[in-house]
């Protein structure tokens, strides 16, 4: 994915903010054998870019003054109530040097799985992104996790994913953590008819005081 940054020359507080009042973002590139540079971008194009998952989860080509550079979106600040972009940072990639980040999880199929189609349960996913390392040009876009094989009882575990050649996750010592459950659903039990009502049902006259002498 591409986008447009021109280089800014001023900064501080003051000069960031006359930069938002024309339709500018202020933001900085790091990383790499380069200084850190300072940046800025059009807000409106950068607030639609941001909607796009492939913008946050995927390497980005950074055009400033004819010249690209591969960069990774790390933060983003925004205004506390108007839709509006207060700061932006991206790190150079390094082709070849590992990276850390994190991918998102698109699931699909578990309408035709047998835990929902047979057994009625309930498919919860634990996990919508998944922390990797990979080099650059190894990072996908998003993981595709197939639910249509799930069984009731059997959740799904890290090691049932099918991960691109290349990408290895990162647990933080966990040894292959659930990413969905499998809930089974409670049947509704029905209560029979109490007291009179039953034995009315089944054609007895209900127990009760014994008729008085005449």
């Amino acid at each position: 994915m591409k986008f447009v940054a021109f280089e800014r020359a001023k900064h501080g507080t003051g000069a960031s903010r006359r930069l938002r009042i024309t339709g500018r973002t202020p933001g900085i590139v790091y990383g790499g054998e380069k200084d850190p540079q300072l940046i800025e971008l059009d807000q409106n194009a950068l607030w639609y870019a941001l909607k796009k998952e492939a913008f946050h989860a995927s390497v980005l080509d950074m055009e400033i003054d004819k010249q690209e550079t591969k960069v990774l979106l790390r933060d983003v600040q925004y205004h506390p109530y108007k839709p509006m972009v207060m700061h932006v940072d991206f790190q150079r990639v390094d082709a070849k040097t590992k990276m850390h980040m994190k991918v998102p999880l698109h699931y699909s199929g578990q309408e035709n799985s047998p835990a929902v189609k047979i057994d009625s349960c309930l498919v919860n996913p634990l996990v919508m992104e998944l922390e990797v390392t990979c080099l650059p040009s190894d990072l996908p876009e998003f993981i595709s996790v197939d639910l249509s094989e799930l069984k009731k009882g059997s959740p799904m575990h890290l090691n049932d994913i099918k991960l691109p050649p290349g990408v290895t996750p990162v647990t933080h010592g966990k040894t292959n953590p659930v990413i969905v459950s499998v809930v089974a659903t409670v049947a509704e039990v029905e209560t029979p008819a109490e007291g009179a009502d039953a034995k009315k049902a089944d054609g007895k006259k209900p127990e009760g005081k014994k008729d008085a002498k005449k």
